[in-house]
């Protein structure tokens, strides 16, 4: 279901090669135009981040509030979204829609010799052999596996760190929470990429040094300035008053 995005791929990264000469500098091409093209995305995705963390606690007020009626519940919280022009699942925009080219890359990387054959699939040197996995340069000797598994290593710190840095804005259980999952994941991606290929495991730890380097550089500020426009905002909106109105009794005639 992926072949027409693997397509578009395989002639962009055909484009790259062509003057890139490397295989290895042709990937890290192709993660740097993949990223520019998502980081509007991301950066409106850091922004929808930031106004759900202000929102959060009136969010968290409406559900205490409205705990036994959930249809009430549903109603007052689909108001608030309305009247504050807040999209709930915009933060998983960007993430949507690299799932597909993530797929695909890996379909193509994966696959280098049947889209490019006769090719040698290297990286200056330093990872001889894009094809090779983690375990299975192993048993060559350390010299060898030695790049391989720093590159694996890299796959999961470099899936660490920006967990651990989101979880820093997170307090009590909910940071802890975070954190614990973020090791989780970490050891996770030791476990998937022992036998991922080189090409793939380079896509990945570009893409997310580039994704840490953003966060660090790029997006906090665009979360704290994000987040500071909309507490003023908050703070100067109209103060609402719950008003729940008693029912009318009628009042008992006297009897003549």
């Amino acid at each position: 279901m992926w072949d027409w995005i693997v397509t578009i791929l395989f002639q962009i990264l055909k484009l790259i090669q062509g003057f890139a000469v490397d295989w290895g500098l042709s990937i890290i091409i192709l993660v740097v135009i993949i990223r520019l093209i998502l980081t509007p995305l991301m950066l409106k995705s850091s922004r929808s981040t930031a106004r759900m963390q202000v929102l959060q606690p009136k969010l968290m007020e409406l559900q205490e509030r409205y705990a036994d009626d959930p249809q009430r519940q549903a109603e007052e919280m689909q108001k608030f979204y309305a009247e504050n022009k807040f999209n709930p699942f915009g933060s998983c925009l960007p993430l949507l829609i690299q799932m597909p080219i993530l797929f695909a890359l890996f379909t193509l990387l994966n696959n280098l010799p049947q889209y490019f054959s006769g090719e040698n699939f290297s990286f200056y040197g330093i990872l001889p052999d894009l094809q090779a996995t983690p375990s299975g340069t192993l048993s060559q000797g350390m010299d060898v596996a030695a790049p391989y598994l720093i590159a694996l290593i890299l796959f999961a710190v470099l899936t660490l760190i920006p967990q651990l840095y989101m979880a820093r804005n997170q307090t009590g259980q909910q940071a802890s929470s975070m954190r614990m999952m973020a090791v989780v994941m970490a050891v996770m991606m030791l476990w998937i990429g022992w036998n991922l290929p080189a090409g793939v495991l380079l896509y990945y730890d570009v893409s997310s040094a580039w994704q840490v380097a953003q966060q660090l550089f790029v997006t906090q500020r665009v979360i704290d300035k994000a987040k500071k426009e909309e507490e003023e905002r908050m703070a100067n909106a109209p103060i609402e008053v719950d008003v729940v109105r008693r029912e009318r009794k009628q009042r008992p005639h006297k009897k003549r």
